[in-house]
């Protein structure tokens, strides 16, 4: 079983892969609450713009996918909060114009598809150690803004007319619970992949929600269920020779259907 450890890629994977575990449903939750669920989709969609930049440039996909998911996230929520364009609406032009740009960029250039492909669906063997001191560092910052200024993110994905009420900034907190999503759908790509991080950090939370209770014991059972689907997904794609980032989310929706199930007993 732990034989899988003598390679130094999946040890970088579960690493990784822990991270994205422990951050994922923790801003799931508030994303969830917000009704904002499809944001983590088309973050995941407006990252490739990045990622297909970096490949065209040369440079980090990584940096490319987190600066392109950040100020999309920034902008999205600017103009949801003027309220010129319905959320849903700047969700799906977002989705459908970044995955078309990122398309574009790559055939221009005449690179492989296979280079975009990789962060599509995920790619385990791709995380090197430079991304895993990237990503320690982002989760240790996101995990500590969470755990200290829990109680305003859930005012305001709650109700922000009730978060006004009490002082708290709520134009302030929305933009920041955005570029956190942003911030982990960035991390998260390489391990889950673009087309399925959103499942990653939306799952866990529903199937959590259907146990009923209450907002903190959500969210541990949310963190238990995504380590175990990362874990869980991890292995079995090494030993059955999977895609990492399909099986992992697969395991996500069994435990989903499992609490569905457990909650009509």
């Amino acid at each position: 079983m732990f034989e899988l450890f003598q390679y130094d890629f999946m040890v970088r994977a579960f690493l990784a892969g822990t991270i994205v575990a422990l951050i994922a449903p923790s801003v799931g939750m508030f994303l969830v609450v917000r009704r904002y669920a499809y944001l983590a989709d088309t973050l995941a969609h407006v990252s490739l713009v990045g990622v297909a930049a970096a490949l065209v440039s040369g440079t980090s996909p990584v940096w490319g996918a987190m600066i392109a998911a950040v100020v999309s996230a920034i902008g999205m929520e600017q103009l949801r909060a003027k309220r010129k364009i319905l959320s849903d609406s700047i969700l799906a032009i977002f989705l459908s114009g970044s995955l078309a740009l990122a398309v574009v960029l790559v055939s221009a250039k005449g690179l492989p598809s296979a280079n975009l492909f990789s962060y599509l669906f995920g790619s385990i063997t791709t995380v090197t150690r430079v991304d895993l001191i990237i990503m320690s560092v982002l989760g240790a910052c996101i995990l500590l803004f969470i755990f200290f200024f829990r109680r305003a993110l859930f005012l305001v994905a709650f109700d922000e007319e009730l978060a006004a009420a009490e002082g708290t900034p709520s134009g302030v907190y929305n933009v920041l619970m955005v570029v956190l999503a942003a911030l982990i759908v960035a991390m998260a790509i390489r391990i889950v992949g673009a087309l399925l991080i959103g499942a990653l950090i939306v799952m866990p939370v529903i199937s959590a929600i259907q146990w009923k209770k209450d907002f903190r014991t959500t969210m541990a059972i949310a963190v238990c269920f995504s380590l175990f689907s990362v874990y869980a997904g991890l292995y079995l794609s090494f030993i059955l020779n999977l895609a990492s980032g399909g099986t992992i989310v697969l395991l996500a929706l069994c435990l989903f259907i499992l609490s569905v199930i457990g909650k009509k007993k």
